[in-house]
């Protein structure tokens, strides 16, 4: 079992969508994962994602309509094996909250992409490009996926 966390910066757009997409890919390979998603910033806690992102999310077959922002905390670097920054930003915001002497692994969610991906995923919510998200997610979780049956 393997339980991850994917962050963003208010938990309305990328990382609710990493969160499903990943979930329903790794189901699909066989994988058990837990999965849930935060944002470094606590704006939108207890709200549902971004209706654009939601509206493209379900286009391609995923409900992102159950899921609730609520912003990262230090108690997630014991509850989770790996967490996904989505941006630099987010990661130096994760780095700060970390709890002294946790070595939970924590990466950008792209590093693994073979290619030519970006190492920073652009943030929808500002660019209004929800499809490109969504094409980004989808490779870093089928690199993730790969990676994580590879070690098993």
């Amino acid at each position: 079992m393997h339980r991850i966390l994917f962050v963003c910066l208010g938990n309305i757009c990328r990382s609710p969508a990493a969160e499903a997409v990943f979930a329903a890919r790794a189901a699909a390979a066989g994988l058990s994962v837990t999965v849930d998603s935060a944002g470094t910033g606590g704006w939108h806690v207890g709200n549902p994602p971004h209706p654009p992102m939601i509206a493209a999310a379900l286009r391609r077959g995923y409900d992102l309509s159950r899921l609730r922002a609520r912003q990262a905390a230090a108690a997630d670097f014991a509850a989770f094996d790996l967490i996904l920054a989505m941006d630099g930003a987010n990661r130096a915001a994760l780095e700060a909250l970390r709890p002294r002497g946790n070595a939970t692994p924590l990466a950008l969610f792209l590093d693994g992409v073979p290619g030519s991906a970006p190492r920073d995923m652009p943030d929808p919510y500002y660019t209004g490009d929800f499809d490109t998200v969504l094409d980004l997610v989808e490779s870093g979780s089928d690199a993730l996926i790969a990676r994580l049956l590879h070690r098993g």
